[in-house]
């Protein structure tokens, strides 16, 4: 299975993007300090860095994406925000989002690993798509390991849930309450422009 192993401090340098969007509060990069003497962007350029943006925060490849921008082409609405909806929706960021996982990265392995549930049975596909009423819940028979016993308690790190999920900690479990919206979105994207780059 093919793996997105590019350094996250400099792509994320690059692309525009805080390391705490990615999961990540102490990452940093010495290269290229100040970021000065930057040429101007041509516009296929910026429309291309809006694209990797969106593959890199998620964590998918190319081909992945461009099946991603075809399902949202046809649904009904604005194409670019679908494609935003689809993402937020695969299972990998729903676990990120609900804190049982510290990045997307973690997310997608303790997936593949078959450590979560929904609606009581396993899954093990990170880009599985959740709906409206869907339960995500950790394993039984993982909920003891070192990994998701810290996650509940007095001592447990404070979670901020987005308002289309809603999260019970002591039952390592979270549900879907609504599809996500426009402003659900945590960070930056001119989506319209990844919708310019793919109509050439």
């Amino acid at each position: 299975m093919a793996k997105n192993r590019q350094p996250i401090a400099k792509r994320c340098k690059a692309l525009g993007i805080s390391p705490a969007v990615m999961g990540y509060s102490k990452k940093t990069t010495i290269r290229n300090p100040g970021n000065g003497m930057r040429r101007k962007q041509s516009e296929y350029a910026t429309q291309l860095k809006e694209k990797q943006k969106l593959k890199f925060i998620y964590g998918v490849l190319e081909h992945q994406f461009a099946s991603y921008f075809d399902m949202a082409e046809r649904q009904t609405g604005m194409t670019g925000e679908n494609l935003l909806r689809l993402l937020e929706r695969r299972l990998d960021n729903v676990v990120f989002r609900l804190g049982f996982a510290s990045t997307r990265r973690d997310a997608r392995q303790l997936v593949n690993h078959g450590h979560f549930t929904v609606n009581g049975k396993k899954v093990n596909i990170p880009s599985y798509l959740v709906k409206p009423g869907d339960v995500i819940a950790v394993r039984e028979a993982s909920r003891s390991s070192v990994k998701f016993s810290k996650l509940t308690g007095a001592d447990a790190p404070l979670v901020t849930t987005p308002e289309w999920m809603e999260r019970n900690k002591e039952a390592l479990e979270g549900k879907i309450l609504r599809m996500p919206e426009r402003s659900d979105i945590e960070f930056e994207v001119e989506e319209h422009l990844i919708v310019e780059l793919y109509s050439k």
